[in-house]
């Protein structure tokens, strides 16, 4: 089925449901505060910061994108690092028993990465990020591993583990004939764009947010684009051409993680030699079946089920 491998951010979600009145305070009392289906990184939160936390889940871009991945066939491992209170929550045992490959994550002196994921009535979310030990992946950490990339049929990225290190990694894959296939989540947007200038990248994969932070940055990149737009219609830009995909009518209950579980699936299908259409398709459905249930994993469905619900 494809090996993947996902270099990222492993998190511990405080997810906080709130009201239309809560969310005009945060939004009043923060510039920084996100806007719907958007991800922000802030280094440091200020003490005040303490919203009311409904319940706790694991999360991380890096380490969802892995799930999925893994529950999509593919043979996954993780890469990043976690903080040494990882026991306490379960980190590292529960994306083992999601069937990632753990036995290369790195603990750092940090608490293991917060986000905290604001869920509105409507189900869409906002999501601030407190990076922890996901800010400890360094280019000593990358070059330990850097086999087992070269190795992988694909690689995911995204934006919330620190950018040099991953820089350093593309550079070194930009002329192996062999490398594997790079798909770029740019969340959270800001300073992504050394990336994005890395020949090795082969896929971008932007929400509307995002999309809209870096289309200018677009205008220089050769490679693909998937530009995620939840409900509608994604587009699929391509250096020739380009096609649009209808993702499939769901009931949503929360839609945190449906980006990650569609990029997980991508690799997944691409590491299987699967076109980039029947790849895409397959990853909207996914992420669209994702939405059903709570949580960024909880709802992430296997092949199988894709392809009965496709039928």
């Amino acid at each position: 089925m494809g090996d993947v491998v996902s270099l990222g951010s492993v998190n511990v979600d405080r997810v906080c449901h709130v009201s239309a009145d809560e969310l005009a305070t945060f939004e009043a009392r923060y510039d920084w505060f996100p806007e719907r289906g958007e991800t922000v990184r802030v280094a440091d939160l200020p003490d005040e910061f303490d919203p009311e936390v409904d319940e706790r889940r694991h999360g991380g871009k890096g380490a969802n994108q892995a799930v999925a991945a893994a529950r999509a066939g593919a043979t996954t491992t993780m890469l990043g690092k976690v903080g040494r209170d990882h026991g306490r929550y379960d980190v590292v045992s529960a994306l083992a028993a999601a069937g990632v490959d753990t036995d290369a994550l790195g603990t750092a002196d940090a608490p293991t990465g917060a986000a905290y994921v604001f869920v509105e009535e409507s189900g869409d979310n906002r999501i601030v990020v407190h990076p922890g030990a996901n800010a400890a992946v360094d280019e000593a950490y990358v070059r330990a591993h850097a086999d087992a990339v070269a190795e992988a049929d694909c690689l995911l990225l995204q934006n919330e583990i620190p950018v040099a290190p991953v820089a350093t990694l593309l550079n070194g894959l930009d002329d192996d004939p062999d490398r594997p296939t790079v798909i770029l989540d740019p969340a959270p947007p800001d300073g992504v764009d050394p990336l994005l200038t890395r020949e090795a990248v082969d896929h971008c994969t932007p929400n509307e947010h995002e999309y809209a932070a870096i289309e200018a940055s677009l205008a220089d990149y050769e490679g693909v684009v998937v530009r995620k737009r939840g409900e509608k219609t994604l587009y699929v830009d391509t250096p020739d051409d380009g096609f649009a995909v209808e993702p499939p009518a769901v009931d949503p209950a929360d839609t945190t993680g449906a980006g990650d579980v569609l990029n997980g699936f991508l690799a997944a299908r691409l590491a299987a030699g699967a076109s980039l259409r029947d790849a895409v398709e397959t990853a909207v459905t996914a992420g669209s079946m994702a939405t059903r249930e709570a949580g960024a994993r909880s709802g992430v469905p296997t092949l199988d089920a894709v392809r009965a619900f496709r039928d």
